[in-house]
């Protein structure tokens, strides 16, 4: 036997021994590590140990399903929409309390129609008022680092030479090199974004096929648990909430109600939405504001402005007054007394 083909069921040798191997290899931010158990009301059970988690929740949120670019994007690798499993992960991590706003919303607006329309038993007591609002959302997505032609699959088929139909769909397996996920946790109420993390995972590893190493293949290789991509992906995620969790933990309330100090002066020094312009009718709030003849509080008074009086405005604001044309002359209003019709 020459060397050359020595060499060859050597390679061929090492690369079949050492698949299991590289299918352990896997960590947060390197490579896969699963979501796993499960969460309710008595807690997470069975929950990923590198899960990081809260001491009690910041509050309800909301998983928004994911665009349509990474809807497709997913699909390319049979995944559906990963909202399920972070869905998951953010309640074993006990930071937020989930609220429905995905699938299930369409069936709990029935049951409320079927309560309505008088179809259901008396005393069920469904209606308006009772479910609960999402101080938070978070929105997922997921880019995918693609392998390249002369990357490992293409050295170890030319080495092994005519051998390469043997291993051929393990290497095929091998769709991508890298997740990329990330998440941005925004305040519903103001719309201000909170926090944003990114993650990662990688896998080494060649998705193995049931016809080699038995079971596992087929139809079960359909989703985040039973395919290697699926747990890369999961993995990913598992690295950005921790991520996302790291960010808030320790701050005692995520609320952000209002805009901070620049943007209130930036709000201040920009023009005015919906001020009004040169000419325009404009009519009192209330009945009884008055037309001074001077821009100054006790100037005397040139009229008194009844609910269905109108005035033109002049165009010149001084000392929070109007400049106005009303049916008996010039004179001034306060700003905060006029309106447009």
């Amino acid at each position: 036997m020459s060397k050359f083909h020595q060499l060859q069921r050597l390679s061929l040798g090492m690369l079949v021994a050492g698949m299991p191997l590289l299918a352990g290899a896997q960590e947060l931010g390197k490579g896969g590590s699963m979501a796993s158990g499960s969460a309710g009301p008595d807690g997470a059970q069975n929950a990923n140990a590198q899960l990081e988690r809260c001491e009690t929740p910041k509050g309800t949120l909301a998983v928004v399903e994911p665009q349509n670019q990474v809807g497709m994007n997913l699909q390319r690798y049979g995944l559906g929409s990963p909202t399920a499993v972070i869905r998951m992960l953010v309640q074993q991590s006990n930071c937020f309390q989930i609220v429905e706003r995905g699938a299930a919303m369409q069936n709990m607006m029935q049951e409320r129609a079927l309560s309505q329309s008088g179809q259901m038993q008396g005393g069920q007591n469904v209606g308006a008022g009772q479910m609960v609002a999402a101080d938070f959302i978070v929105t997922p997505s997921v880019v995918f680092s693609d392998n390249n032609a002369g990357g490992v699959g293409g050295g170890v088929l030319g080495l092994l030479g005519g051998r390469a139909g043997l291993i051929g769909g393990l290497v095929g397996g091998l769709k991508f090199k890298q997740a990329q996920t990330s998440m941005l946790l925004v305040d519903t109420r103001s719309g201000i974004q909170v926090a944003a993390a990114e993650g990662s995972a990688e896998k080494t590893d060649f998705a193995l096929g049931g016809a080699l190493f038995g079971g596992g293949g087929g139809a079960s290789l359909g989703g985040y648990t039973s395919t290697n991509e699926g747990k890369v992906v999961v993995a990913s995620f598992i690295d950005n909430w921790n991520n996302i969790v790291r960010a808030i933990r320790n701050n005692p309330s995520l609320i952000q109600a209002t805009s901070g100090t620049a943007s209130k002066q930036n709000a201040a020094a920009s023009v005015q939405a919906g001020a009004a312009a040169e000419g325009d009718v404009m009519v009192p709030k209330i009945s009884g504001a008055k037309v001074l003849r001077q821009a100054q509080d006790g100037a005397p008074e040139l009229q008194s402005l009844q609910r269905t009086d109108e005035v033109i405005y002049l165009g010149e604001e001084r000392n929070g007054f109007l400049k106005v044309q009303s049916g008996r002359g010039e004179g001034w209003v306060k700003k905060i007394l006029l309106k447009k019709p």
